[in-house]
């Protein structure tokens, strides 16, 4: 006999949210460790499990609700009935209903109820987050020609992300208007500083991404490269192509390098030879405001 494992992601639309899955990833976890088969009962957009209305019901002798709100209401007034002699466990739900009036549960081990309250079960889940990608484009800019080029690098942008299992952060550098609701230099930085790589079609993209140590991605949107990929080389940072050589085999192995541990130490170590080289820089301008002219 098995245990079917059900909760909002058993029913399409009706708003599963990360913490259901984890919850749901906990009990799985926990089934595996004492040896009982198991089955869980997914629906669009999630795959991989067992459609609850097409199941056998007689196939088992355990059903387990996990994670979000329980009421006496539609679904689980269709799907209750469905496994109706099978042993009903809630775990880690919320009781909308007094337990006086509505339990159909044969154990209740609930998130919060009209006798109790338990910390939710997400917190005992083990599995590593996503990576942290800021994704940072640039807008259309007219002075260096062809459009369809930035279109070109922004597609692959985020065809990379799109396939890489990023948590991605669109983050606009432009502040006279501004699409992710930043208003000053301040914040743009402190989301790039926050992030663990950046994929970007912008100068600034890359410059303040290696500023704060973050290894960064650049296509350069104009074909040959222009000023993104004349920095890049300026910095000595290998991981930008012009779009035009910005293939995604290019960009998934720019990534995956990105994404290792030794990339963060070399882009801190090359924004710190940035630094050193902008010395004379900073020399000259000195110079020039104390009257000197050489």
């Amino acid at each position: 006999m098995r245990t079917l494992v059900a909760g909002w992601f058993s029913f399409a639309g009706m708003g599963a949210t990360a913490g259901d899955l984890l919850a749901r990833d906990v009990v799985c976890g926990w089934l595996r460790e004492a040896g009982v088969p198991h089955d869980v009962a997914l629906d669009p957009p999630f795959a991989g499990g067992v459609d609850w209305r097409a199941v056998d019901p007689g196939a088992y002798d355990r059903v387990v609700f996990v994670c979000g709100p329980c009421g006496d209401g539609w679904p689980l007034t269709e799907f209750l009935p469905r496994f109706a002699g099978r042993r009903m466990v809630g775990l880690d739900v919320s009781m909308l209903d007094p337990l006086e009036r509505w339990n159909p549960f044969d154990l209740l081990l609930e998130r919060d109820s009209s006798r109790t309250a338990r910390p939710d079960l997400s917190l005992l889940s083990e599995a590593p987050p996503a990576p942290v990608a800021g994704r940072v484009l640039v807008h259309r800019q007219d002075e260096y020609g062809d459009r369809a080029a930035h279109a070109e690098a922004d597609a692959l942008v985020d065809a990379l992300l799109a396939d890489a299992g990023l948590a991605v952060v669109p983050i606009d550098t432009r502040l006279d208007r501004n699409a992710t609701g930043l208003s000053t230099p301040a914040q743009v930085e402190a989301l790039i500083a926050r992030v663990d790589v950046v994929v970007t079609t912008r100068l600034h993209g890359l410059v303040l991404a290696l500023k704060h140590g973050v290894p960064a991605v650049a296509v350069d949107p104009v074909r040959g490269g222009a000023k993104v990929l004349r920095q890049a080389q300026a910095l000595g940072w290998p991981h930008a192509l012009p779009v035009d050589a910005a293939t995604p085999a290019a960009l998934r192995e720019a990534l995956g390098w990105c994404l290792r541990p030794e990339a963060a130490r070399a882009a801190a170590a090359t924004a710190a030879r940035a630094r050193r080289a902008l010395a004379p820089v900073r020399a000259a301008v000195a110079d020039e405001l104390a009257g000197g002219g050489g």
